[in-house]
């Protein structure tokens, strides 16, 4: 077994059991891509078990700080087995769950999203790439399920030297049969969603904001919500649970405006909203620029009783923050000014490189600057099937609040 030692006090973290190591911590040693190394202390005391990434700044991350564990099949199955039986003691009303989350289930590099009887892997880093054989045999057979399709194409894995990997692992059938389909239907709440596991976002869906959306139709029932704007719409889940709202609160008068720049994407949302019963005319779909559109709808003279706005990934790192908290502000700031008083905004930032302080901080300079004052009335997070822990606290990147621009 291949060891690395840490230079003198660089072993705090991992006595907190914080899974990662980084390059500038090791004094010596190394290993292959993935490889299982032991990670000891700079007077050689054990730490953890980790799995190598010679080309990543986070050059180590622990499997386990059990010196008496085996890192093998045994290992992994029974890691995908704790992961998947937590599920099921949380409350999540949907066939789309996320079943692994990386470091929060003691599996880095790893994310799992189960999408009805089809499975959708990520393998992000050295260490889960070489064990992908095994993972994928004990995911299966965790869940009693026969399909399991890769989507290993996000930019992180060139950090660890690889590249990207999609398409089936598990299920396709040889010998020139139909592969089966990608594009696949969940429930959620009440809701038939589309998803496309090939070319969607991520594994396919946002199913981090899955109680965010049932919370975004309960607040619009409850206020008889009539004028919605939803920003960065994607496939128009924030969409459907404004019309959902509307028509719970029995307001036959609405309507949805939705604004994204994939013509794709805007597609999905217009089919969505067929499959579950909404007319059309309640809806209307912008193929365009957000931050433009808010400048366009300001000069107007438009207000809406609602806005949503959950952007695209900003700020990936710390390095980025100062960037993209401008943006995050300049559009936080237009939705303000164009909110009803009473109305309120549905604002998430899914960086990981700003805060839950820091958003707070954004969202009230933009209301400063707009001229706007509200009330925070709750904040949001990831759906809990997407967990920080007390050890991994880097887990919180989804946040959100919901202000009421006071009357």
């Amino acid at each position: 077994m291949k060891t690395i030692r840490l230079h003198p006090g660089r072993e705090r973290s991992l006595l907190r059991r914080h899974p990662w190591i980084f390059d500038s911590a090791i004094a010596k040693g190394g290993g292959d891509p993935g490889e299982t190394v032991r990670v000891e202390s700079h007077d050689g005391k054990f730490l953890a078990w980790a799995a190598f990434s010679p080309q990543s700044r986070i050059r180590a991350r622990a499997w386990s700080f059990d010196e008496a564990q085996r890192i093998d099949a045994a290992f992994f199955a029974a890691a995908c087995a704790r992961a998947i039986g937590v599920r099921s003691r949380f409350e999540i009303r949907s066939d789309g769950v996320r079943l692994v989350h990386g470091e929060s289930d003691g599996l880095p590099g790893l994310v799992v999203d189960r999408y009805a009887d089809t499975l959708v892997a990520q393998f992000t880093s050295a260490g889960a790439q070489r064990w992908k054989d095994v993972i994928v045999d004990a995911l299966l057979r965790e869940t009693g399920l026969a399909r399991l399709y890769e989507r290993s194409d996000a930019s992180v894995r060139a950090l660890e030297g690889l590249a990207p990997a999609t398409g089936w692992l598990r299920g396709a059938e040889v010998g020139g049969a139909v592969a089966p389909p990608t594009e696949l239907e969940i429930r959620e709440h009440d809701w038939r969603l589309g998803v496309d596991i090939a070319e969607g976002h991520k594994t396919g869906f946002y199913l981090d904001q899955r109680d965010n959306r049932k919370s975004f139709a309960d607040w619009v029932q409850r206020l008889q919500l009539r004028r919605v704007l939803n920003c960065f719409c994607y496939t128009g889940g924030f969409t459907v649970a404004a019309l959902a709202g509307m028509r719970a609160a029995g307001v036959d008068d609405g309507e949805v405006v939705s604004i994204d720049s994939s013509a794709p994407a805007l597609a999905r949302a217009r089919a969505n909203l067929a499959s579950n019963g909404f007319d059309a005319a309640r809806a209307r779909f912008l193929d365009a620029d957000v931050n433009a559109s808010l400048r366009q709808y300001l000069r107007d003279g438009a207000r809406f009783d609602a806005v949503v706005l959950d952007p695209p990934k900003f700020a990936p790192t710390v390095t980025h923050a100062e960037r993209a908290a401008r943006a995050y502000k300049d559009i936080n700031r237009l939705a303000l000014q164009l909110l009803e008083p009473g109305g309120v905004l549905f604002t998430f930032s899914c960086s990981g490189g700003i805060s839950a302080d820091l958003f707070h901080k954004i969202v009230a300079s933009a209301g400063a600057d707009a001229g706007v004052d509200g009330y925070i009335v709750e904040t949001m997070g990831a759906a809990p099937d997407h967990p920080m822990t007390l050890e991994f606290p880097e887990g919180e990147y989804l946040k959100g609040l919901v202000v009421m621009r006071k009357p």
